[in-house]
């Protein structure tokens, strides 16, 4: 496949998400909570991303008691417009019927079981494990109408890199075909797994490994969904998601302060949004981003749904 077929292909598969998202959008009337935001983060209407970018949260967040409709419908009243389930792991039937009953679809799912099953293991029973789970999750999001599932492709302590390497491409490439013949796209996120980056290294690394790996299984069903804190430590934000280019699916914010190298609320430390909502329009990015922080009650989700509205310029 050549690189303008590649990339086309891309296009199609995130402009199908844009129709989900604005179904939702045009749904959504729920007010959100005023907060103070670190100045950096703030934006105005001119660089904002309304209209490319629509926000999701990991359902681990949700500490809303009740049952799993009374949670989506607390997600939705938060300004979400959609939620990641976990799976495998998630009941099928109970999320189809939490989407019918509030309105908030699924947009995806976290592969469950990717940290302790992994794909780079050097036990081959142990990957043909993670492929069937893997596998199991493309299915099930699919049901629910999902498009997505996101994975973590292993862990450096596997063995060497070139090893690890060609094992994970190898098993992941068996579940393209069940991703494609589906729908649904596997998004590989960018974390702290001693893999594809120098865990030790410090704020000036590139995404070129993540560009090389990702080309590698050669699919229009294989992106990134890429992480904008985890690796705000490691590198400029704004200069991997220009490299990433299209390969750039899907989005995670988290907040992380790399002067105090600690994590930080979404609004606050010191990544640079500024340029993030830039390099985003420079790749003409139309997705989805998922908030992966603690999470809370009702009052904490309105919160997170305000900092995400701050920081991307969404109001």
């Amino acid at each position: 496949m050549n690189a303008d077929s590649f990339f086309t292909r891309r296009n199609f598969i995130q402009s199908s998400s844009i129709a989900i998202g604005a179904s939702t959008v045009i749904n959504n009337a729920n007010g959100l909570m005023a907060m103070p935001v670190a100045t950096r983060s703030t934006s105005s209407a001119e660089d904002g991303l309304k209209g490319r970018l629509w926000k999701t949260l990991k359902f681990g967040m949700v500490k809303v008691p009740g049952s799993l409709s009374d949670k989506f419908k607390a997600v939705r009243a938060a300004g979400f417009e959609g939620i990641e389930m976990n799976a495998p792991g998630m009941n099928v039937e109970e999320t189809k019927k939490a989407v019918a009953e509030s309105g908030l679809p699924v947009d995806g799912t976290v592969n469950s079981t990717h940290w302790n099953i992994r794909h780079t293991d050097p036990n081959a029973d142990v990957r043909a494990k993670a492929l069937e789970s893997l596998t199991t999750a493309i299915r099930d999001t699919h049901a629910v109408g999902g498009h997505s599932v996101l994975l973590v492709v292993g862990h450096g302590k596997d063995g060497k890199e070139d090893e690890i390497w060609k094992r994970s491409i190898e098993n992941i490439s068996l579940a393209v075909p069940v991703a494609a013949q589906l729908g649904v796209q596997i998004v590989i996120e960018n974390v702290w797994n001693e893999f594809l980056y120098n865990h030790a290294g410090d704020h000036t690394q590139n995404a070129a490994k993540y560009v090389k790996y990702v080309d590698e299984l050669n699919s229009p069903w294989v992106g990134m969904q890429f992480d904008i804190g985890n690796h705000w430590k490691y590198g400029s934000m704004g200069d991997w998601i220009r490299q990433l280019g299209k390969r750039v699916f899907k989005l995670d914010i988290k907040g992380f302060n790399r002067a105090e190298d600690k994590w930080a609320r979404i609004s606050e430390g010191d990544i640079d949004y500024a340029d993030v909502r830039n390099a985003l329009k420079e790749i003409n990015f139309f997705g989805w981003c998922a908030a992966e922080v603690g999470g809370g009650d009702a009052a904490e989700l309105k919160r997170i749904s305000a900092e995400m509205d701050t920081v991307f310029g969404l109001g």
